[in-house]
């Protein structure tokens, strides 16, 4: 802060009084003595209360209107810092920080001490985020749900190149943006029992309850042309201490009540390697789903007052299978408390529901013993029987259905331990079923919900997935924003499809020229941020090579890290051949429980000490872990990226949203045909991606034919010295047995087809090289992606739940 910080009102703008009115009597600092998060709340609270109008005129037109409301039920919402979102959707930037400047405050600096919030981890939540933004600016009337978790997604340290997990405190100082809503607070009940009448009403009377409170923090859509609601829930006890305990000296027990409600909302994702793991998972997805669902239903009563026009005046998506128990809640609901016979009941909630599926991997597709879920939700087991009867004699009377359908159809797993298949659930409770990326929707059809398909041939379609162009290029990327506006004209800032007019410029030298000094414009600044946050010195002028999401096996970091190694051996092998110096940046963060993610990220930091460590290789190479990757790095990150690694196991990515990003602000893609790259590669062309590796259908003819990676790492040098290099403890001389499980692996069990694609990735990396020495060539390849990319916006997609499954547009 400067002296301007005391200068006369009447030098200052309306705005800056408004804020320094809001800093003395809502924040109770004098401006001569407020820091920086005393600013920062103060302009978020001065700023807030413009929106509130807009908010409250948004509320009031839906209901003016009678219009059908779209509910988005996600466990996870990654919204990142919403200060300079705010600004950027009003068109308020320029403003606010002149009027800050007035009082000797940088927004930027306050900008950047604004918390990320901890509500999720990786694309499902940022996704979730990017579509309440698109439903804004579409002008949808909208509501999202999810859980105000307390510390959510953990912090990520790396010490000595262990990841260590820490809680994320982004609530210890209050979140200015939200406001409790008292009034909407919902009993949640678990265990019990369900007991009948004469007349036949069912009632569950639970053992146990607690209250889910709502907070509501406002989601600005473009222009600030509609205000939605996001609405996050949060759990206490209905008696927060027990007195009689306390004043008896029990006084840990006293407060049991209490600590057993905040369990479940106190971080996303706890480990469920235990039993007692695995109940707080389900507890917590009944929670936030109950929740919700109550709140629907209450809403469109007050409003509407016929249960049965719900599907009319309703629609509802379950974002991934998390919060498939909602399908069995609102049955609940319809049957017990609004009297409907079953047949009706479902015919609404089928009507009423859509689900998207976000993954094939079995351990995603959620299953809860069925002893676990009888004992917590009794009556919800009844209704799962009751549905998985409907659902079995359809299937019956179809003819279409043996035995073995029968078993995969059933919602109910008869192998081994009996157990609730949820994505099954989900499924059959809804009337649309999505996929979010072309061959993932394929691979749905063909592999998981294969029998659920020829049940209901016509539930299956594909939303590929998009990105809030706002957040991830306007906001982010500020220099080439201005690039491409001062080339084309604004209007992509509405329509980023029309990016498609800079495809134009990419033979234009002088634009290639322009358009290169932005890309290491941000690559100054992202190597002076890893220069002073982690003391990493690179070259901006070597390619960088950026690996960022979550640490995941089919992710194929593992892919990465060898290859590196393998580089770095033949770098040292033949220092006379012309390298290309790169920087090789990961980072992401490894779930809790996942031994073999945390490992990896263990070896990366490994891989980069020696390396980085090494003068063999001068500047030639440089590899870096990011710690904490979030919504705040990723936008640090993404813009100063050249090549953006997307390498999954073909068939294992239902879509990806990085590979978007990173497209979007002018990186080349290199990754296999999977998920959304495949229609990255439509929309740029063959030769603006680097695609390498097995097909997701060579994938499976491999597995099924005795894949033998013993025999191709063998027979590949690059391969087999990377990895008994590895193995053999050269990168870990503190603990030479290490890495060897995880490279023993390789040779007997590799699923993710490590091996399988290595020689591919590696030549496809030695493209990249070539590419890069043809500098015009590849900074024309990079804006032929940003002008490509534009269909991949979260408003197109948006646009079309909207048109094709909603029905709001």
């Amino acid at each position: 802060m400067t002296d301007a910080a005391a200068s006369p009102a009447v030098d200052r703008s309306p705005l800056a009084n408004r804020i320094v009115d809001t800093l003395i009597h809502r924040i109770g600092k004098d401006e001569r003595v407020a820091r920086k998060h005393d600013w920062l709340d103060a302009t978020i609270l001065t700023l807030r209360d413009e929106i509130i109008d807009k908010w409250m005129e948004s509320t009031r037109a839906a209901h003016a209107s009678g219009a059908k409301r779209v509910y988005y039920i996600s466990l996870e919402f990654l919204i990142g810092r919403l200060l300079r979102d705010a600004l950027s959707n009003l068109g308020r930037n320029a403003e606010v920080k002149a009027a800050l400047a007035s009082l000797g405050v940088d927004l930027d600096e306050i900008e950047e001490i604004e918390p990320d919030a901890a509500l999720g981890n990786g694309g499902l939540g940022r996704l979730a985020a990017c579509f309440m933004e698109s439903m804004a600016t579409l002008e949808l009337s909208a509501y999202g749900y999810g859980i105000r978790y307390v510390n959510g997604m953990f912090r990520q340290r790396i010490d000595d190149g262990w990841q260590v997990e820490l809680p994320e405190t982004w609530l210890t100082h209050g979140n200015p943006w939200e406001f409790e809503r008292r009034e909407s607070a919902y009993f949640i009940g678990f265990g019990g029992e369900v007991t009948s009448n004469a007349a036949g009403r069912v009632d569950w009377n639970p053992a146990e309850a607690v209250e889910a409170v709502a907070f509501d923090t406002p989601v600005v859509g473009w222009r600030g042309k509609r205000v939605n609601t996001l609405r996050l829930w949060s759990a206490r006890a209905f008696d927060p201490i027990r007195l009689d305990a306390f004043n008896a000296g029990d006084h840990a027990g006293a407060l049991a009540g209490q600590v057993r409600a905040e369990a479940l909302v106190r971080v996303l994702y706890p480990s469920d390697a235990s039993a007692a793991g695995q109940e707080l998972r389900l507890r917590q997805e009944y929670f936030f789903s109950s929740a919700s669902i109550q709140d629907v239903v209450r809403r469109h009563m007050q409003y509407f007052g016929d249960i049965r026009l719900l599907p009319e005046k309703a629609a509802i998506q379950l974002n991934d299978t998390h919060p498939a128990i909602s399908v069995a809640e609102l049955m609940r609901l319809l049957l017990d408390h609004h009297e409907l016979d079953f047949d009706e009941a479902w015919d609404i909630a089928r009507r009423t529901f859509g689900y998207t599926n976000h993954t094939l991997l079995p351990e995603a597709l959620e299953s809860w013993p069925l002893p676990l879920f009888e004992r917590l939700l009794p009556r919800h087991m009844q209704i799962v029987y009751a549905i998985n009867a409907q659902v079995l004699r359809e299937a019956a009377r179809s003819g279409a259905a043996d035995g073995g359908a029968i078993a995969a159809i059933s919602l109910i797993d008869e192998n081994g331990e009996r157990r609730i298949r949820m994505a099954n659930l989900a499924f059959v409770g809804s009337h649309s079923v999505n996929g979010v990326a072309a061959l993932h929707t394929e691979l749905m059809k063909q592999t998981v919900f294969a029998d659920l398909h020829r049940l209901y041939p016509d539930r299956i379609n594909n939303k590929t997935n998009g990105i809030t162009p706002r957040r991830w290029l306007m906001e982010c990327n500020p220099r080439l924003t201005s690039l491409i506006r001062d080339a084309i004209g604004p209007a992509f800032c509405d329509d980023a499809e029309q990016l498609k007019l800079l495809e134009s410029f990419a033979n234009d030298a002088s634009f290639r020229e322009r358009f290169g000094e932005v890309k290491r414009s941000n690559k100054v600044d992202l190597s002076n941020y890893l220069r002073e946050d982690q003391g990493l010195r690179v070259d901006p002028d070597a390619l960088f090579d950026v690996q960022v999401k979550r640490i995941h096996e089919y992710k194929r970091q593992l892919l990465n890290i060898i290859d590196t190694v393998a580089l770095y051996d033949q770098i040292r092998s033949h220092p006379e051949r012309d390298w290309v110096p790169r920087v090789k940046l990961f980072g992401g963060k490894a779930a809790s429980s996942y031994h073999n993610a945390k490992l990896i990220i263990k070896l990366a930091n490994d891989v980069a000490k020696r390396i980085n460590s090494d003068p063999a290789v001068g500047g030639l190479l440089k590899v870096g872990f990011i710690p904490n990757y979030n919504v705040s790095l990723a936008e640090r990150i993404i813009p100063a990226a050249d090549l953006s690694e997307q390498i999954s196991t073909a068939g294992m990515e239902a879509s990806g949203t990085g590979n978007m990003k990173f497209a979007l602000n002018g990186a080349i893609t290199i990754g296999t045909l999977d998920g959304a790259n495949i229609e990255i590669k439509d929309r740029v062309g063959d030769d603006n991606i680097v695609i390498f590796g097995l097909t997701a259908d060579e994938v499976a003819e491999t597995r099924r034919a005795g894949y033998s990676p013993r025999s191709i790492i063998e027979n590949s040098r690059e391969l087999s010295q990377a990895i008994n290099a590895i193995a053999s403890g050269v990168f870990s001389p503190d603990d030479p047995g290490r890495y060897r499980d995880l490279m023993s692996g390789l040779y007997d069990h590799d699923w993710f087809m490590v091996a399988a694609d290595f020689d591919a990735y590696a030549a496809a990396q030695r493209t990249v090289d070539a590419r890069w020495r043809d500098r015009g060539g590849w900074q024309a390849s990079a804006i032929r992606n940003v002008a490509n990319v534009g269909w991949f916006s979260s408003d197109r997609t948006i646009g079309e739940y909207a048109r094709d499954i909603w029905n709001v547009m």
